[in-house]
């Protein structure tokens, strides 16, 4: 078959040849600036072979904004095609394109690295660790994840993007109606990821449990480590059945197997039910890490410890437990009969009980507390309302007979939206300003972030609060068009006029960090919030050892007493320091399972047993390797220490 034909684009336009151009000179520009100023060489030392924890956690942000601002994009295409009536800026193809990529990539390639690289700045930090448990598995976890995501993300260019939508239900993502390739892209990227991040979640419950500093038991550690220790669990849980469910259906549109076929002893529900038998839980594993953040930063800027730590422990316990009994409410009027609706539909409303625990602990948390109104109190204050209104709406979703009416209408979106993007990208925005001068020594700007956090709470609400309404009057979601005399006009009008304004917060925040990394002070202290957990008693920027001695912990706020109640944290003599050796392997790897999906996507069998091959001949490798890693000597920590105390 003629190459041009293989990976040509099924559903062509100009945005997408204009995409193909931009993309080519990004290329280019990239390879001559790493030419020009000679950084081939920086870039394979200190990043792509790291192991480091902190800086694969500097790569998961960087990548999950990149794909923030991807899957913006495609919002605002959406919002700008349902503006007004019989628009045409999109066709029906193309919109449901944008739509399947849009929820993909915000879910799995934006809120996933954002949360994973929340975790492995901090979490060996508040725990006292030195890294992860398994540094170059982490390496690994990265890479795949970002492999995935570049295979995903290159299926609009070459091939043609999935358009069977973000849950890819069958038959409608069968071979019968979703003809062109862009589905195969869908099922070999997300594997690919999600391998990675089941690997990350062994790694870092492995971290957790196994490497606290001494006197920290479990009851004494930090609520955002408690969150990132319950994800994990999740994680280990609920992505084996999605590498199962995307493995099947694999095999359904490659090979020509039957299990989600409606014919030949196939089921296609067995795709709804194995989906969100992950998809639910995945609503968990993204919204405790937020959990856990907003806990920090409430703490921290109320001048007041956690109230009700036990509670929110407990209660992040049952929400897990919950988050797997909860999935059959996504199809409550796909006919499985009264009994299996009322079960579920008694625990989807049983799980808010525990959430509202944690959001009573917040508020009493602040009740006569000292607040301070900085950038990352606003979005946990601002978080609190928002989300109870998703979660009102949720209630109300998880009533079966009620949902007849709710289900697949934009109400359903708008609660959607109404829990993840203050649950999730408040808090991710939160985090990332809370702890960006541990990251990167540098704080940024609170008159500006202060603007940026005004832009996207007030469009936030104007963008998604009219869709309550549309979707009660019977606007259904993923409709690329509708009639003038439906009357939809003028509150999606509304709508796209707070997408717009989301934008321009988001711009804001962009701004923010070229404003700050220029101008910004780098004479900061290792402290500047004034915090309690462990992560802010090292420098700022960290070293590559974390911490000189190892901490002795012997409180919840072992860090807090430190300061205030001149209790001892650092009672050892410093000693040489153990490190793993940085290493390529994970990142050549990866590269090879990119190759290897590309080929499984266009069914090239010859380079598919070839990189097979590769992926086992690395995995030997490592089998067989020796590496012992290397020592860092007292004098070299000494001289460390003296600099940083210098600067941080």
């Amino acid at each position: 078959m003629n190459y041009f034909d293989r990976f040509a684009i099924p559903h062509p336009s100009p945005a997408i040849y204009a995409s193909m151009v931009a993309i080519g000179l990004t290329v280019i520009a990239i390879v001559v600036g790493l030419t020009y100023f000679k950084k081939w060489g920086y870039l394979w030392r200190e990043w792509l072979t790291t192991v480091d924890h902190k800086r694969i956690g500097i790569m998961y942000l960087i990548s999950a904004l990149l794909m923030l601002f991807r899957g913006g994009v495609d919002a605002l295409m959406m919002r700008a095609q349902t503006a007004v009536p019989e628009n045409t800026l999109l066709d029906a193809q193309h919109y449901n394109e944008v739509f399947t990529t849009h929820g993909v990539v915000m879910i799995i390639f934006m809120a996933m690295p954002f949360i994973y690289a929340l975790m492995n700045f901090v979490v060996p930090l508040q725990i006292g660790a030195r890294d992860v448990a398994f540094p170059r598995l982490n390496a690994l976890s990265f890479w795949l994840f970002f492999m995935g995501a570049m295979l995903f993300n290159i299926s609009f260019v070459i091939g043609g993007s999935p358009d069977a939508g973000w849950t890819s239900y069958f038959p409608l993502a069968g071979n019968d109606f979703s003809q062109s390739v862009g589905t195969n892209y869908y099922m070999l990227s997300i594997q690919i990821a999600g391998i990675g991040t089941l690997i990350s979640g062994i790694n870092f419950i492995t971290t957790i449990l196994k490497m606290r500093a001494p006197g920290m038991t479990l009851m004494k550690m930090p609520m955002f480590t408690w969150t990132a220790f319950i994800t994990n669990a999740i994680v280990v849980f609920a992505f084996p059945v999605l590498t199962i469910a995307l493995l099947l259906g694999t095999m359904d549109r490659l090979f020509g197997a039957n299990f989600f076929t409606t014919t030949n002893g196939g089921m296609d529900m067995l795709w709804a039910n194995l989906f969100w038998v992950w998809g639910h839980p995945e609503v968990y594993i993204l919204i405790l890490p937020a959990f856990g953040i907003y806990s920090e930063v409430i703490s921290t800027f109320s001048r007041r410890n956690l109230y009700g730590y036990k509670s929110m422990v407990a209660s992040i316990v049952i929400i897990s437990f919950f988050s797997f009994l909860v999935w059959t409410h996504h199809f409550f009027t796909m006919g499985q009969g009264p009994l299996t609706n009322s079960i579920f539909s008694i625990t989807t409303m049983a799980i808010a009980i525990p959430t509202g625990i944690k959001i009573f602990n917040w508020l009493l948390t602040m009740w006569k507390g000292k607040i301070k109104f900085t950038v990352p109190m606003l979005y946990a204050i601002g978080f609190i309302p928002i989300f109870t209104i998703g979660g009102v709406t949720g209630v109300m979703l998880g009533m079966a007979s009620a949902d007849y009416q709710y289900h697949n209408t934009m109400f359903l979106v708008a609660h959607f939206h109404y829990t993840i993007i203050p649950g999730v990208v408040f808090a991710m925005l939160a985090g990332l300003t809370y702890w960006w001068p541990k990251m990167f020594g540098f704080m940024l700007s609170e008159r500006i972030g202060k603007w940026a956090f005004w832009f996207i709470a007030i469009s936030f609400n104007v963008t998604f609060f009219p869709m309550f309404f549309t979707g009660l009057d019977g606007q259904a979601r993923r409709m690329y068009t509708y009639s003038e005399a439906t009357g939809f006009g003028p509150l999606n009008l509304i709508s796209f006029v707070g997408a717009v304004g989301l934008a321009i917060g988001f711009a804001l925040i962009v701004y923010n960090v070229y404003y700050s990394t220029r101008y910004a002070s780098r004479n900061i202290s290792s402290d500047p919030w004034d915090a309690r957990s462990l992560e802010w008693a090292t420098h700022s920027p960290v070293p590559s050892y974390n911490f000189a001695v190892t901490p002795q912990v012997s409180s919840i706020e072992a860090f807090w007493d430190a300061k205030k109640k001149n209790i001892p944290l650092f009672q050892g003599k410093l000693d040489k320091i153990h490190m793993p050796n940085n290493s390529g392997v994970p990142f050549i790897m990866s590269s090879i399972f990119f190759v290897w999906g590309f080929s499984f996507v266009f069914s090239m069998w010859i380079p598919a047993i070839i990189t097979t091959i590769g992926i086992f001949v690395c995995m030997a490798h490592r089998s067989f390797e020796k590496d012992n890693g290397y020592y860092i000597s007292v004098k070299e920590v000494e001289d460390t220490e003296k600099k940083l105390r210098g600067v941080s």
